[in-house]
């Protein structure tokens, strides 16, 4: 039997550390062990994008058009954003709690990522980019947000080497367990 995808089912499965992905059709749950994060104090800005950055070539929003960017993620040869999947994250978006970052090209979309933001963890989803260093810009925007708000957890579920360029780790299950209780307890704003 297939439970329907809601906010509510969403939003309880993160607070256990649960995520949905679609497995040939079929939303399947998962809970890595081991869980890859970005430390939100170690962070790594290569010099190169940092240069990228200060020439502000993107007009970075958040939530302009979150679900120009779930579409846009979804759209590769391989993915595991079903239909299903997207319909459940707009509606957990317009609960206020799935949020994108985008950045903008001469008013067209040319990258973007989004994810959950649950007290001060945000749990990453997906990231693409249409023209390059774009998705990158957003990933560097989303963590000095983060920060700024308080915000203790990062989780990018898994590791790439893509991620692992700005620090992201593997810790343990029971370490992310803890470190998203923690911090589940406060009360950051993303928004």
């Amino acid at each position: 039997m297939q439970i329907s995808l809601t906010p509510e089912l969403l939003e309880a499965a993160y607070r256990q550390g649960i995520f949905p992905m679609a497995d040939g059709g079929e939303v399947r749950w998962y809970s890595p062990d081991p869980r890859g994060i970005i430390d939100l104090e170690s962070f790594h800005l290569p010099k190169r994008l940092a240069r990228t950055i200060r020439r502000e070539p993107f007009e970075i929003v958040i939530n302009r058009n979150f679900e120009a960017v779930i579409r846009a993620c979804a759209s590769r040869q391989e993915t595991w954003i079903s239909e299903e999947i997207i319909r459940a994250y707009l509606a957990l978006h317009r609960s206020g709690k799935a949020h994108s970052v985008e950045a903008y090209a001469e008013g067209t979309l040319a990258g973007g990522l989004y994810g959950v933001a649950l007290g001060g963890a945000f749990m990453g989803e997906s990231m693409f980019t249409a023209q390059r260093d774009a998705s990158k810009v957003c990933l560097a925007f989303l963590v000095e947000r983060l920060k700024n708000r308080g915000y203790l957890l990062l989780d990018t579920q898994f590791i790439t080497s893509h991620l692992q360029s700005f620090g992201a780790v593997e810790i343990s299950r029971p370490e992310y367990m803890r470190r998203l209780e923690k911090a589940l307890a406060l009360d950051c704003r993303f928004d």
